[in-house]
């Protein structure tokens, strides 16, 4: 037995093969037929070719073929499709054998079909023409001459292949590891001529192409090659190996890539065998198989025609290109498991390789970087029709106007007016510079929001500053961005040194890679046009109130400020209330009936600890909404929505609306005005189904990175595919058949941590600032910030490092878990690898049982929330990777269980559970 036998053999045993190695053919006969002949055909046949007739032995020497117990038998019965799905789906004894059978089927009396059906065991695609052509001569008279028994010898040694990447395809949900029921996707083309090349040759450079475009560079994509030699060339058996062939790179002219390949397949070595690192139907995720069939024969007297790729019924891998190269034309059959690939996925497959296959045949030297495989490269949103040069002041200036005795903001149980706000922003609009960048130095609250239409009333720019962040952090913002006004609670500030800025509503810093915040620089139509489209998305009306619960450095703030005031609408302003504390939070939304809260996911999980008031209209961005949450959200909120955008498109891009029950999450579609592209790593669009870059373009595109022209050029693009400019936003997503945008994360190292963009290389570059440290990189593990560092002597500790860090970053830069390494890991080329980085185990102390039930209560809340077993009483919350959200759970649990209010404030004095113990017992 040879090793593609003993290969099929130990995969049926492994219980993974299903049908897929089932084989069948069927030949019509139309006209009188001859049966006793069509019997002594079969018969005829099955004498010249042994192999039909064998089963598979096994002893302590091994496996061998030897004669099956029961002759292959001719049976007869009525056609119908299920009478001819179950003979191909009959299992095989292959112990017992036979391992082929004929079966004849009438239709009608002048039409028949004989069915023949055989293990891949004993069977080949070659076999077909082989076993075609020897009945058809049995039956019109002629006499078989005999042919030697071919027994192919003992199995070498296979070659193995280790683990395989997973293949890039269109809506691919997973890569079976086994065979699994299903179905084809099947076309015809006539070919396609290309000098030098075989029309095979041309159609697997097309395929490989194709599988580059979607990704697939350096993919093992393995044949089906012929082993036959002047020896077997007319025996009927399995003589045949599969060879991996990995997929280069889509780049040049299809002619050279093909000749490339033609090269490479020519240097296989087709009796070389290989197998995979487990068990399976198929070699590699995705595989060819190829024949060239010889022209039907003819049946003496009866009109004939074959039907030569019955399926068997499963699908051995992901996707499977069977290709029967006829004398008219090339039959395609994509064979496929749904379950794994949606067959409507499979059919954009086939249309997109006969796109290539058309442009090839239109220019053989094509550059197939640019082949164009779907006709539309872009999403847009729905038009929205409005003056571009509408301004925020301009729409608020009109809701003043409809209204101006009506209640415009609630902070802290004051109330202003719509003429009360407008006359506050008037007053301070006519003491600051026009056309200038104007940085406000102030906390949420009607201060900062008075400010906000102040500065944009009087044609300039506000810049947020945090007065929470590090006066360090504070001081860099304001030397890099170089304002021309300060506004701060001390009062207004006119610098000397200010520096002016064009056209723009606002510059919103972000970490930066480079180690320093940058400005985005977003324009007033931009800012408007967010609005009115969020408007449209929400459904903001002068009945509804929207919270206000983020600072003003965090860019979507203005959404929560803003769109309520140009919609006729309420601000209540969470002054006082930290966006952690979800029952003061829940309290305020109750007390001033609020309709709308916008906050990241780890504002909501704190406000789901609360006792949420009913009826809301939910906002869920800043960073992955996870599936989980959306389960527990959706039902204690009227309608929940999912929003994405970066700072550099101007605060959301996408919405997408949650069901009732949700199965999948995603971003959704663009908003108004909003173009989406996914392009490949070539800038060329890719289709539907299949990851890439998220570029957006549009009327939300903001103008680039303050005084930065080299960082704004390399993210901020001239648009390819039309008007405009293009922001490139390291995302990588793809769309659903549905037409919505899948998120799965990042083509650079940028991290999303409770609604903060945080860029490791800033926090690295801060670390090497400590005098301690060597090296350092970030990774994100689970929702907390890891550090590793390499020390230049003695390790510093982590609080020393966290206290260096809040000097200069916000909170959310600073990390939770610290590790120290001998070395940082690096790739092949001498660069950080940040997927080796370990998984960092929070500092443990011995724990203590006091026996205490308060310490016990204590304990268990905190390891159910932290996910850690065995706490100990006096372990820092901090070093175990604690944060705000962290003890609003805990607070929230402590409430709930023990009846007992702890205020936040207490933990960052008393971070251990012996320390809260003495708190609770002391405050009753």
């Amino acid at each position: 037995m040879n090793a593609a036998a003993h290969g099929v053999w130990f995969t049926e045993r492994a219980g993974v093969a299903g049908t897929v190695y089932h084989m069948a053919l069927g030949i019509w006969f139309d006209g009188h037929l001859n049966v006793p002949a069509v019997e002594q055909a079969c018969a005829a046949v099955l004498a010249r070719h042994p192999a039909l007739s064998r089963a598979v032995g096994e002893d302590a020497h091994g496996l061998r073929f030897v004669d099956a117990a029961e002759k292959v038998p001719l049976t007869h019965g009525e056609h119908s499709d299920e009478r001819v799905r179950q003979e191909i789906e009959r299992p095989y004894r292959l112990e017992r054998g036979p391992l082929a059978r004929f079966t004849l089927l009438r239709e009608r009396p002048d039409r028949h079909l004989l069915l023949f059906t055989a293990h891949h065991l004993v069977f080949d695609g070659m076999s077909k023409d082989l076993l075609v052509r020897d009945l058809a001569a049995a039956y019109s008279g002629h006499e078989l001459a005999p042919l030697p028994d071919v027994v192919p010898g003992p199995a070498a040694a296979p070659e193995r292949i280790g683990p395989l990447p997973q293949p890039v395809l269109p809506d691919l949900r997973s890569v079976p590891e086994a065979a699994l029921p299903g179905t084809t996707v099947d076309f015809t083309t006539a070919g396609v001529d290309v000098g030098g090349l075989t029309r095979f040759e041309v159609l697997l450079a097309a395929i490989h192409v194709l599988l580059a475009r979607y990704g697939n560079a350096g993919l093992s994509v393995s044949l089906g090659m012929s082993t036959r030699t002047a020896q077997t060339k007319d025996a009927i058996g399995l003589f045949v190996n599969e060879a991996p062939l990995t997929v280069a790179p889509a780049t040049g002219g299809f002619r050279g890539y093909a000749l490339e390949l033609r090269r490479r397949l020519r240097a296989l070595d087709r009796h070389r065998p290989v197998s995979g690192p487990r068990p399976a139907p198929a070699l590699t995720p995705v595989s060819v198989g190829y024949r060239r069939r010889a022209p039907e024969p003819a049946f003496a007297g009866v009109a004939t025609s074959v039907q030569w790729s019955l399926f068997s019924g499963s699908a051995r891998n992901a996707l499977h290109f069977q290709i029967v190269d006829g004398p008219d034309a090339m039959a395609v059959s994509l064979q496929h498991s749904p379950a794994a690939v949606p067959t409507e996925a499979v059919a954009r497959i086939g249309a997109h390789l006969r796109a290539i296959l058309d442009a090839v045949a239109a220019d053989a030297d094509a550059d197939i970087a640019a082949l164009a495989l779907e006709a539309e490269p872009a999403r847009h949103g729905t038009p929205r029709e409005h003056d571009p040069h509408t301004t925020v002041p301009h729409l608020f200036a009109e809701q003043v106007r409809r209204r101006p005795h009506d209640v415009a903001v609630v902070d802290a149980g004051r109330k202003l007016t719509y003429a009360e706000l407008d006359a506050a922003s008037a007053e301070l609009a006519e003491r600051l510079p026009t056309g200038a960048l104007v940085a406000i130095r102030l906390g949420r609250g009607r201060h900062a929001l008075t400010a906000m239409l102040a500065v944009m009333r009087a044609g300039s720019a506000y810049l947020p500053v945090d007065p929470a962040y590090p006066p360090a952090r504070q001081q860099l913002i304001l030397d890099d961005a170089r304002p021309s006004a300060v506004i701060s609670d001390d009062g207004l500030e006119l610098p000397a040194t200010g520096e002016g800025v064009a056209d723009a509503a606002y510059v919103m810093y972000t970490s930066g890679s480079t180690g320093t915040p940058k400005g985005v620089v977003v324009p007033p139509a931009a800012l408007a046009n967010l609005l009115l489209a969020m408007a449209d998305v929400v459904g903001s009306t002068p009945a509804d109130r929207w919270l206000a619960l983020t600072s003003l450095s965090f860019d979507i703030s203005g959404l929560e400020l803003l769109l309520p005031l140009v919609t006729g609408g309420r601000v209540v302003i969470a002054s006082e209330t930290g966006a952690a504390d979800g029952r003061a939070v829940a309290d305020l939304i109750r007390a001033e009936a609020v309709t709308h809260v916008q906050a990241t996911p780890s504002g909501w999980r704190a406000l789901l600890e609360a006792d949420l008031p009913p009826g809301l209209t939910a906002l869920c961005g800043g960073e992955a909404l996870p599936l989980d949450l959306a389960r527990q959200l959706r039902p204690r909120v009227a309608r929940l929505v999912n929003v994405y955008g970066p700072t550099e498109t101007t605060i959301w891009s996408t919405t997408d609306e949650v069901p009732d029950e949700p199965q999948q999450i995603t971003i959704g579609r663009p908003i108004a005005n909003t173009q989406v592209y996914l392009v490949d790593d070539q800038r060329q669009p890719v289709p539907a189904g299949v990851w890439g870059e998220l570029w957006l373009g549009g009327r939300g595109v903001a103008q680039g990175y303050l005084r930065r022209p080299e960082l704004t050029a390399q993210r901020f693009l001239p648009n390819p595919f039309g008007p405009g400019t293009v922001y490139r936003t390291g995302d990588v997503c793809r769309w659903t058949p549905d037409g919505r945008l899948e998120f799965r994360g990042r083509t650079d190292s940028q991290i999303k941590i409770r609604g903060h963009r945080v860029e490791p290389e800033e926090i690295e570059t801060r670390l090497r600032e400590h005098p301690a440290v060597e090296q350092a990189a970030v990774a994100l593990q689970g929702d907390q910030l890891a550090a590793h560092i390499v020390a230049r002597g003695p390790a510093p500790e982590p609080a020393e490092l966290r206290r260096h860090l809040a000097e200069i970053l916000p909170p959310a830069l600073v990390p939770g878990l610290w590790s120290v390494l001998a070395a940082l890991p690096l790739t092949a080329n001498g660069k950080l690898d940040r997927a080796a980085l370990p998984a960092v185990t929070p500092p443990r102390a011995p724990s203590v049982d006091e026996g205490d039930q308060l310490t016990a209560a204590l304990r268990q809340i905190w390891q159910e929330v932290l996910s850690i077993d065995d706490i100990g009483l006096h372990e820092d919350l901090f070093d175990l990777g604690g944060h705000s959200l962290t003890i609003t759970r805990i607070t929230a649990r402590i409430m709930q269980r023990l009846g007992v209010d702890v205020p936040l404030d207490v933990f960052f004095d008393t971070p251990t559970i012996a320390e809260i113990a003495a708190y609770i017992r002391e405050s009753a």
